[in-house]
This record gives C-alpha cells, structure tokens and sequence, in this order.
C-alpha cells in the first residue's frame, strides 16, 4: 500500500463527533466530484462520482451519520479508464435538498455541467476547517512517497474552488501554492515540515509520525553525507596543497639548497619533506619552539614565493 493511501485510510476513520464538521467535509467532497442533476418540476439529484472507494466508503458514512438518509449506490465499469470502477452515489429530492441547504450549495439554476460550490459560511469554525481539508484531501489528494520525495497535492476542478482550498489551508500558518495543470487546478505543498503540519491538521496522527520518523532519517542521512563530502574535499584540499609544497621545497633543495634559507624556513622545509601528510599544526607541533598554524602556513607561502622566483 502506498503511503497516499495509508493517509487516506486513516482518515476514512476519522469522524468528526460535530454535526457542523461533518456537513463542512460532506462539502468538501460534493465541491470536487459532486454534482446537482436538475428533473422535472424543479426537483434534483445530489450525486457523486468517483474512482476512489474510500471516497465513497467515506460519504456514505457522513451522510447516513448525518442526515440519516441512505445513498443509492452504483457501481459500474468506468470505460474512460482501463480496469477502473466508478461509483456513483444519488440522493433524490428531498433528500437532496436537504444536503445541499445544509452544505450551503446554491442549487438552483444549476446545471450538471457547472457542478456544485459551497459556500464559505460552512467553514467559519476552525474545526470545519479541519473537516473540509481533509474531505478535500479525500477526493482530490495525493502523495509522493515520503523516502523518495516530499510533495503533497489536492486536484480542484477550477480556479475558484483552488483559491479557496488555499486561503482555508493558509490560515493554519501553511504556505500552499496553486499551479494550473492541464485543465484542472491543483493546490500542493513542497516543504516536508509543511506537509507534517497539513497532516496534523487532518488529524491523521498516525501518518504525520511515520512521515516525521522518515523525514528525521533523511536529515540525518542528509547531514552525514555533507559532512562526509565536507571532510573528503578538505583531505583532498589538504593533499594539493602538500604536494604543491614539497614541489617548491625540493625545487629550491635542488636549485640553491637549504643552506640558502633562514633557519626558520630550512627546518619547515625538512619537516614538510619528512612528513607529507601532517597537518599544518601537526608541522608546527614539531617545532622547536612550537608554532602555530598561521606561522607554519607564513612560512610555507614564504618558500613557495622563492621557489615561484627561482621558477621564474
């Protein structure tokens, strides 16, 4: 099972105690795959059509929890897509009615090609929020698979429906962003801390520690690779730099001779021929007197200077 999918199952079970939480993600679905179908004398059917069984597990619950209607449920082979299920769910008439005025969806004058928009007053609590992120989540969402990347999206049918899935994700201090892909508009996050936060909000508890546990192990890879890689270009810095210094060293041996130097930079030359692959304070620990770094590091840049001079 992929990790979208453990996300989506957790929050399957996830029911709201509040009435108002359950009309808000009732809302939320309808808003991405629902649709009013308008009959004779002014009487409609609420429907929704999905791929998703969880989706329609998911409504069916809310509704019967809520308004304690049973949903007429189809099932058929979906001709769009190869091996793929539709589901369609229908509540008529007066049933119909009733959801529709308790999710604030403006039904009339409606046709099934406009679908359904709900209207904002249903999210007004901080818990329906909640509720309507993760419905939206349930209809339209997907994830990347935390080990190989963080992304986190929501496909909405239109831009309208997309900026407001925004603007209610953003008052939870989360930063999503809304991007137009084909023909649909789809609000996502790229941050692994944002997209811990967004799971939190859904209340799928379980699933935001598996994603932090993830993520921490990544960090720690992450920071342990850099450093590796920091620590390996310093070594190999370190080795250019002595082999360059004992080329000049030997170049002035084999030129004029130490007996030509200080006898500061003579015993600094024999010790860097000696010991190739000491460190600078290693180099002027031998020392006597002892030295430090930037002393050995003046010296050497001195021997290199009278070695380039000779060169030239």
């Amino acid at each position: 099972m992929s990790f979208s999918k453990e996300v989506k199952e957790e929050l399957l079970k996830q029911i709201s105690p509040a009435r108002h939480c359950m009309i808000a993600e009732i809302a939320a679905l309808l808003s991405i795959c629902g649709r009013i179908i308008p009959g004779e004398d002014g009487r409609i059917s609420l429907v929704i059509h999905t791929e998703n069984i969880t989706v329609a597990r998911k409504y069916f619950t809310l509704v019967q929890k809520t308004f304690n209607i049973n949903t007429e449920i189809l099932v058929r082979r979906n001709m769009a897509v190869k091996n793929s299920t539709l589901y369609i769910l229908a509540v008529h008439h007066e049933d119909a009615v009733r959801i529709a005025g308790a999710a604030k969806i403006a039904y009339q004058g409606v046709t099934e090609e406009k679908g359904l928009m709900c209207d904002s007053l249903i999210v007004q609590n901080t818990c329906c929020k909640r509720s309507f992120i993760r419905g939206a989540y349930l209809a339209g969402g997907s994830m990347s698979d935390p080990e190989k990347a963080y992304h986190l999206e929501i496909v909405m049918p239109d831009e309208i429906r997309a900026l407001k899935l925004q603007e209610i994700i953003n008052t939870f201090l989360i930063d999503a962003k809304v991007i137009k892909r084909k023909r649909y508009y789809v609000v996502y996050l790229k941050e692994g801390s944002q997209i811990a936060d967004i799971l939190n909000v859904m209340e799928a508890h379980i699933a935001m520690m598996s994603f932090e546990n993830i993520r921490i192990v990544k960090e720690m890879r992450n920071s342990i690779n850099r450093q590796v890689n920091c620590e390996a270009a310093n070594i190999n810095k370190t080795v250019v730099a002595a082999t360059k210094q004992i080329d000049d060293i030997i170049y002035i041996r084999d030129t004029i001779g130490f007996e030509k130097l200080s006898e500061g930079l003579e015993e600094i030359a024999g010790l860097r021929i000696a010991f190739p692959e000491a460190s600078l304070k290693e180099l002027g620990a031998m020392l006597n007197p002892p030295i430090g770094k930037s002393g050995v590091n003046h010296r050497l840049k001195k021997l290199s200077l009278i070695a380039d001079g000779l060169r030239d």
